[in-house]
């Protein structure tokens, strides 16, 4: 019974160890000396907004605007994207500067907002050009340029046009 105990609550420390490692990681990566936001095509989801990095950014749904609802360990598996001291985000191609804000997060930091909306990265997305975090418990989705959610997976028409899709998430 001692030895199953001792095996748990290494199981215990090695996890919370892991957490860790990815909320430094994320937070390493969320700051960014202009908070660039730049519309790129993704996958299934067309145009939507991503950082200088190419990596996509979403919105949490509970977010009200100017307000984030993502702290703690919500913040370590989707970091915000942050702007470094008085820097103010810059807008890159295919997105609108109207649309371009910040606001202040719980502890002081700058984040990064798009039509009002708070934007995050997710910790899952390894490389530009994916959007494994898209649908998440139906509360994080894409954002397109309009500052719009983007639920559902977009098909080219023979028209030049965009169709809807419904995606795997609903």
């Amino acid at each position: 019974m001692r030895d199953r105990r001792i095996r748990l609550v290494l199981a215990m420390i090695v996890v919370a160890m892991a957490g860790v490692g990815v909320a430094m990681a994320a937070t390493k990566s969320t700051s960014a000396k202009n908070g660039t936001v730049k519309a790129a095509k993704v996958g299934k989801f067309g145009t939507v907004l991503v950082a200088s990095n190419g990596m996509t950014l979403y919105r949490y749904t509970p977010d009200k605007k100017n307000v984030s609802v993502c702290n703690g360990a919500c913040a370590s598996y989707w970091p915000p994207l942050l702007v470094k001291g008085t820097a103010k985000p810059t807008v890159g191609s295919g997105a609108s500067a109207s649309l371009l804000g910040t606001t202040m997060r719980t502890g002081g930091a700058e984040q990064v907002t798009y039509a009002g909306f708070p934007l995050y990265y997710y910790a899952g997305d390894k490389k530009p050009g994916q959007a494994n975090g898209q649908g998440f418990e139906k509360t994080w989705y894409v954002v397109n340029a309009t500052g719009a959610l983007v639920k559902h997976a977009v098909k080219a028409s023979g028209s030049g046009g965009t169709t809807t899709k419904k995606s795997a998430w609903g």
